[in-house]
Parts: structure tokens; C-alpha cells; sequence
């Protein structure tokens, strides 16, 4: 799991250094296994816009650029990218600026310079000169209301921190920034910033038909159809970096939302192409013999070793249940009416599915360890909302949400017993330590007699079923760097 510093603290912000946040959080057993700058170190380098590029007059590959930085004076610098044109804002390194250190470990620095015989005062930038991605084709292009002379490093927020999380399979609960910023505000007590999701303005009553044939596989199937949305846009830089930051490349805007939401709430969706679908969709086991091909490319056939869900219309399969669509009912640059999906896929019914055909998706990855059944229709919201902001057009219509709950998971109370926590976890332990610990954490716990303490578990805590699975949240909110040294005893014969 990786994500910015900085999007963790948009949700919960300590008063502690990025060290002392990585330090917390692996106490807490959610191990930090790398903090990693966004970019290298580099000075220097500042927003420009060039307002005039000429061709050089003895070289065919390099144009005399003029450039704004926000001061006084235009800038003359000679540059050979094959973007370089009039009115883009680009990064520009000015005289005096250090680019990233290179293979020799020292900063390049930026000198006036004589190209082919015109001066050239500093030098316009590509990704990969600035040590953000591996794109050296061309110059970085920002988009057209970047300020003038703003500090590259503070415009793209690169003084940010990637914290990459090494989580054991009963925090499934953490694997999106929100997850870990509720951890992190139980741990510090410093507040959560608490999330909501306005209802977008419903305009139209259609709904896709599903059906639900296997209610051990789908608990819940919550979906929406929105029309005329303008899927040819550009996904916002925002969101691109963000995705970025969290090891996803950015493919396109309703592919881009959808995981965007994925890494933010924890919550795998799917966006299909709404033309595509042959009727409606029913969610079943897959019958052996039948073939899909995904999005990845491959085409896979579903044989009699292992159940696998699906989604089908009424002519074939159009999805690997909760794992990844199918390219047939794929959103493309001709996508014009969508059908956004959000289900609850039962954590044994996934087990397994991706690795039984040689690939992994986050998705599996997430659902096979549990994902919150509620809240399916408010991160449909969540979704809508985004998909308005970035494809939305004046004819952009939302239809009524669709959620069919045919077998909700009931969560069981389990019991903890004061002493029986002491005894586990090596030290003295009281009964309010441990309502305090199990109520910081979300797991609301009441004392049902003096020392035992009951907890039903909250719907996104699939790894609470034993008495130790509580006393292991004890222990985690005590701070395992807490707990004493205990030798071991054994009698000698």
C-alpha cells in the first residue's frame, strides 16, 4: 500500500514529523517499510511561459525560445525539445538553479550558456530532467493558469513523502489513505476529518436490470446509470500525480475515478460502457467451459477446479467478479452512458480466483481480505460526483441509484476477558484501558460483567471473529514498543 504524506494529512494531521508519523504507524503494526521523496533534490527551477520561439538560425533541432518567469525581463533560452512553442507554461531553470544530482552524485548546475553561438540564460525542463518520471520526449507541460514564477517544487507539492505500507492480511481495513488516516486518529487522538457525499441531482428513473442468482457470492449490488458524459477529456493533473503516488498510471478519466476512489475510500468499482451491455446483468457462478476476455488482454476460461464469479449480460460474461472487466462492455474515447457499479463480493467466494488464473488485481487483493458492505451507494456518489466534475457536459444526466441487498453479513458480538488480555499480552491491563483502546479504534465495546468486555465489530473489521483478535487491538494501542521484556521460564530436569 503507498501513498503521499500529504493526502494522508488532508484527512488526519498530527503534530508530528514524517518520521515520528512512520515511527507511529509501525508501532501500531502497520509497518512502514520505505519512506521515499516525491522527487530529488533540485533548486532553482520556476514556472515559465514562452511567448516567443523562433528557429535557430544554424541548428534545425533547437529554437530560440523566449521566456517568462514573472519578472521584469523575458528571458532568452535556447532549447531543443520538440514541444517547445508559443503560449504552453513549462518548467524553467534559471541561472544559478541545481538540477537533480546525476550519476556522479553532484548537482548539474545551471550556468549562461552559448548554444550554437546565441546565449542562452537558463534551460526549459522535461520530467525526466527534474527526476519525476522517465518522460524525456518533451518538455513538462503545465496546465495554462500555473502561476508565473511559482517554485516548481512547492507548485507540484514535492517535498511530499511516499509512505509504503507492508500490511498483513487483517488490516484490510488500511489498505486506502482514508483507512490509514482513521488508524492514525485513533492512535494520536487527533481528530478525522469526517467525509460526506451529497446526492447528485437525479434527472432520469432508468435502471439496468440485474439479477442476483448466488447471494453466497454478491451480498450486495448497488449501481447507476449516467448518460452523455464527454469521455475524451483529460484527466486532471491532480489526480493523475495522486495516482501517480500510488504506483498507478493514469489511463483514462472514468478509469482514472474509479481507481482514484479505490486508493481513497478502499472501495473497488467498476464503470461499464452502458451501449455495450446485451440487456441487463446477472451475477452468478461462472459454468465451466465459459471464456472472457479482460481488460488486461487475456482471455481466460473458467473450468470445474475452483467456483469463479461473474457478471453477464444476456448474450455472454462481461466481468470477473470483483477481480477485473471485461474488455468487451469497456469504456473507451466513444463511451458516451455509463453504469457505475459498487458491490460486496464475500471474502471466501474471491479467495484464491486471481492467483488460480496467474494474475492479481487490487481489486481481488482487497475484496479477498474484506470490503465494507455498507457505503456501496454513498462511494457511488462519491464516483458520480467526480465523473460530473471532469466528463460532465450540459446534457450530462444521472439516473436513480439501483441496491439490491439480498445477503447482508451480520456482524457477531465477540467477548473479551480482562484478565485473559493481561495474561496474553504480558502486563498489567484494566478494564477501562481497554474500553478506551477497543472505542479509539471504532470497535464499540460495553462491559457485559466486571472484566468482560463485548465488542460488535463495525462493518469494515472483517478480522474480528476471536477474543484474540481483540486483544490484539489492546495491544496495538498500547504501542508494541511498550510491552515488556519477558524472559522465558523453563524447569530444568
Amino acid at each position: 500500500m503507498q501513498f503521499p504524506e500529504s493526502w494522508l494529512r488532508e484527512y488526519c494531521n498530527p503534530n508530528l514529523t514524517t518520521q515520528q508519523l512512520a515511527d507511529t504507524l509501525t508501532m501500531a503494526g502497520l509497518e512502514v517499510e520505505e519512506l521515499d521523496p516525491v522527487a530529488p533534490p533540485f533548486t532553482g527551477i520556476v514556472v515559465g511561459e514562452i511567448k516567443e520561439a523562433v528557429q535557430h538560425p544554424d541548428a534545425d533541432r533547437l529554437r530560440i525560445c523566449q521566456v517568462d518567469v514573472g519578472g521584469p525581463e523575458l528571458l532568452n533560452i535556447v532549447c531543443g525539445a520538440p514541444n517547445a512553442r508559443v503560449g504552453i507554461r513549462i518548467p524553467c531553470a534559471t541561472v544559478g538553479a541545481a538540477l537533480p544530482p546525476g550519476e556522479d552524485g553532484k548537482p548539474f548546475m545551471i550556468k549562461v550558456g552559448k548554444l550554437r553561438g546565441v546565449q542562452s540564460f537558463g534551460m526549459l525542463c522535461s520530467a525526466k530532467e527534474l527526476g519525476i518520471d522517465d518522460d524525456a520526449n518533451g518538455l513538462l507541460e503545465f496546465p495554462l493558469d500555473a502561476p508565473l514564477g511559482q517554485n516548481v517544487r512547492e507548485y507540484l507539492n514535492l517535498d511530499d513523502t511516499l509512505f509504503t505500507l507492508k500490511l498483513t492480511p487483517n488490516l484490510a481495513h488500511c489498505l486506502s489513505v482514508y483507512g490509514v488516516a482513521r488508524e492514525l486518529s485513533a492512535l494520536t487522538g487527533t481528530p478525522l476529518k469526517q467525509l460526506s457525499f451529497p446526492a447528485a441531482a437525479v434527472a432520469l428513473q432508468d435502471k439496468l436490470p440485474v439479477k442476483i442468482e448466488a447471494t453466497d457470492l454478491c451480498g450486495r449490488f448497488s449501481g447507476r446509470i449516467v448518460r452523455n458524459v464527454n469521455t475524451q477529456v483529460k484527466t486532471p493533473q491532480w489526480m493523475v500525480d495522486r495516482l501517480a503516488r500510488c504506483g498507478q498510471r493514469s489511463v483514462s478519466p472514468l478509469v482514472d475515478i474509479s481507481n482514484y476512489v479505490m486508493f481513497e475510500l478502499g472501495r473497488p468499482s467498476h464503470i461499464f460502457d452502458l451501449d455495450k451491455i446485451s440487456g441487463g446483468l446477472t451475477v452468478r457462478w461462472g459454468q465451466q467451459g465459459e471464456t472472457l476476455k479482460l481488460l488486461n488482454g487475456n482471455t481466460i476460461k473458467i473450468d470445474d477446479f475452483i467456483k469463479v464469479g461473474v457478471i453477464a449480460d444476456d448474450k455472454e460474461v462481461e466481468s470477473l467478479a470483483g477481480i477485473m472487466g471485461g474488455d468487451a462492455t469497456a469504456v473507451s474515447d466513444d463511451t458516451q452512458n455509463i453504469y457505475i457499479e459498487a458491490a460486496f463480493w464475500f471474502p471466501k467466494a474471491m479467495a484464491g480466483r486471481s492467483r488460480h488464473f496467474n494474475f492479481s488485481t487490487d481489486a481481488g487483493h482487497r475484496f479477498e481480505r474484506g470490503v465494507d458492505p455498507e457505503f456501496t451507494t454513498e462511494h457511488i456518489e462519491r464516483i458520480t460526483a467526480l465523473v460530473l466534475e471532469i466528463c460532465g457536459t450540459p446534457d450530462t444526466q444521472v439516473a436513480a441509484m439501483d441496491d439490491q441487498k439480498p445477503n447482508m453479513p451480520q456482524p457477531k458480538p465477540v467477548q473479551l476477558r480482562v484478565a485473559r488480555a493481561a495474561k496474553v499480552i504480558g502486563m498489567a491491563v484494566t478494564q477501562q484501558q481497554v474500553l478506551d483502546a477497543l472505542n479509539g479504534l471504532g470497535l464499540p465495546a460495553t462491559v457485559v460483567s466486571e472484566g468482560v468486555v463485548s465488542v460488535t465489530a463495525p462493518t469494515f473489521r472483517f478480522d474480528i471473529n476471536l477474543e484474540e483478535d481483540l486483544i490484539e487491538e489492546v495491544a496495538r494501542m498500547i504501542g508494541y514498543e511498550n510491552l515488556p521484556t519477558t524472559k522465558p521460564l523453563a524447569p530444568i530436569s
